[in-house]
């Protein structure tokens, strides 16, 4: 057992804003002489207890010594430690804002110090500022509220249906930050409301416009910014949690009839044709048709979620939680160990090895099984032949593929001389299946390919049509020689 008696900090904290604030016990221990530490003389009590002769060694100037708030708040930890180190037993006195335990880094820093066995702390209350706030707003905290650093938080860390007080509004680049964040959620123009030393005869309450916020506030420590909750639901139509209510509402017996009677089965088809309308929406280069396309497919993963929990086997909160921890399983390289140099084949090959030994207890029969069978034939294709590939049933160059190729061609061609359809459709496929091994070796992907030449045929024919509705024609009035020209013209214009 360690006997040894460990260095003291007594922290005291000097209330939301005036002295008379101050209970009467802080007040005499802060009366009863020797030198006190102070993390910031920006305090109305500090210079009213300076007037009736007490000292402090404050710390406002580390922070003109760094740029951001972590090393400052650091510093002065471990400036009190080292002097209540050399204390000689008397331990030092420590005085912040408000309440030691809200919205104080340097607290949190000595008591990390504390739980390591360096310093015994002592933490002697003041009133934190959150009180007269609440009485300044008029605002019940029992209706839920978020009190969040205005130095360190992010669009993420917002609940829109909540009280929202923001601390630590130090200075006009911290409000310009903050308002920048707060508009990913909120209108430019949506009120928000500062406070600035609240329960001192010195209280302000603000009512401004959102955008105005690191224009119109006063630049100080003793500045708190409210945000109001959201009034109704349409400023939560962005959330992801407003969505799953829409998705539960369409799925409830209250809900759509179509929706209602929906199963995993008879949603299959949609999916599918949603992924199609992406890749379309990409070819397109249309952003606001990829919001949407990409809105659909997230419709189709939200349905299935909300059919799984409807029958109690799973929600979307299992399909997140799975993803999540599959993608930091699969990339150790970004969360665990840091790899230089990767490139993108290495990644490759280390998903693949990782997706295996995560289903080495799952070993099918053929290394085949995991393609799906509803996947389209030449996208299967491509993938057969890559997963045999990788068990090293491939050429490793491309002249024998090339004449696997002119070997299927002759077979094809020689069975629509004999009239065969049977074995044509089945000679036509081998084709497809080669030149898809071939587009592997090539790393094309054949689906994209051939997709990309759909649209394109479309946009020449189309062209072709509107030529020939020019000149008071349709196709089926025109004939080949007219509409190759077309064609061409289409061809060298790069439609």
């Amino acid at each position: 057992m360690n006997d040894t008696i460990k260095p003291e900090i007594e922290i005291i904290g000097l209330g939301p804003g005036s002295l008379g604030q101050l209970t009467l016990d802080v007040y005499n221990r802060l009366k009863d002489g020797g030198m006190v530490y102070a993390r910031t003389t920006h305090h109305p009590v500090i210079a009213q207890l300076q007037s009736e002769g007490l000292e402090f060694e404050a710390f406002d100037g580390i922070y003109e010594a760094h740029e951001s708030f972590s090393p400052i708040y650091e510093e002065i930890a471990e400036t009190l430690l080292g002097a209540a180190a050399g204390s000689s037993g008397e331990g030092v006195r420590y005085v912040v804002p408000g309440h030691p335990l809200v919205a104080e880094e340097t607290v949190q820093l000595l008591l990390a110090a504390e739980a390591e066995g360096r310093v015994s702390v002592n933490i002697i209350g003041g009133a934190s500022f959150l009180d007269p706030v609440f009485s300044a707003l008029r605002i019940d905290p029992n209706d839920g509220f978020q009190l969040l650093d205005a130095t360190n938080f992010t669009a993420d860390d917002l609940s829109l249906t909540q009280h929202l007080f923001l601390s630590q509004l130090y200075d006009g680049f911290i409000a310009s930050e903050v308002k920048l964040t707060l508009m990913e959620h909120f209108p430019d123009d949506y009120e928000v409301i500062l406070v600035e030393a609240a329960g001192s005869p010195g209280e302000e309450v603000t009512r401004l416009p959102l955008y105005a916020l690191d224009r119109e506030m006063n630049v100080s420590n003793l500045t708190v910014l409210y945000v109001p909750p959201v009034p109704d639901e349409s400023y939560l139509s962005h959330t992801f949690k407003r969505l799953r209510e829409v998705i539960r509402i369409l799925r409830s017996p209250d809900g759509c009839p179509w929706d209602r009677k929906q199963t995993h089965f008879t949603l299959k088809r949609f999916l599918l044709e949603e992924a199609y309308e992406v890749l379309d929406a990409i070819d397109e280069e249309d952003d606001d048709h990829l919001i949407e396309e990409l809105g659909d497919v997230l419709l189709q993963v939200l349905l299935h979620a909300q059919i799984g929990e409807d029958e109690g086997y799973f929600n979307i909160a299992d399909v997140v939680a799975g993803l999540t921890e599959k993608m930091i399983r699969r990339h150790p390289h970004v969360f665990h160990e840091k790899i230089e140099g990767d490139r993108a084949e290495d990644v490759e090959l280390r998903w693949d090895k990782i997706k295996e030994m995560e289903k080495k207890d799952q070993t099918p029969a053929s290394l085949l099984d995991n393609i799906p069978r509803s996947m389209p034939a030449l996208m299967s294709a491509f993938e057969l032949q890559k997963k045999a590939a990788k068990a090293g049933f491939q050429w490793h160059e491309e002249a024998p593929m090339w004449e696997k190729l002119e070997e299927e061609l002759a077979e094809w061609k020689e069975a629509l001389t004999e009239h065969n359809d049977e074995e044509a459709k089945k000679e036509f496929g081998d084709v497809l299946f080669v030149l898809a091994n071939l587009a592997r070796f090539f790393k094309i992907q054949p689906e994209e390919a051939l997709l990309m030449t759909n649209r394109k045929f479309i946009r020449r024919f189309q062209y072709i049509e509107t030529q020939l509705k020019a000149n008071g024609k349709k196709p089926e009035t025109s004939d080949l020689t007219e509409m190759d020209r077309y064609w061409d013209e289409a061809k060298k214009k790069g439609i």
